[in-house]
């Protein structure tokens, strides 16, 4: 947990502004947060498109029969 000397606080790394400055006195505290996206949420698109996309073929194949 990133410590600000000037405040005497202690930061949550997400509250930190994108930088890692502190967001009261502007100080350079921290690495800015990893904000980048998990591998595992693609997958679970992926899933979903494919999935809903089976959907609507059934649904067209059901409308057209």
């Amino acid at each position: 947990m990133p410590w600000c000397d000037d405040c005497s606080k202690f930061w949550n790394p997400n509250s930190l502004s994108p930088d890692g400055t502190c967001p009261t006195c502007g100080r350079v505290i921290g690495e800015p947060p990893d904000t980048h996206v998990p591998w595992h949420f693609w997958i679970l698109v992926a899933a979903a498109v494919v999935y809903l996309g089976w959907r609507v073929v059934q649904g067209i194949e059901w409308l057209l029969s």
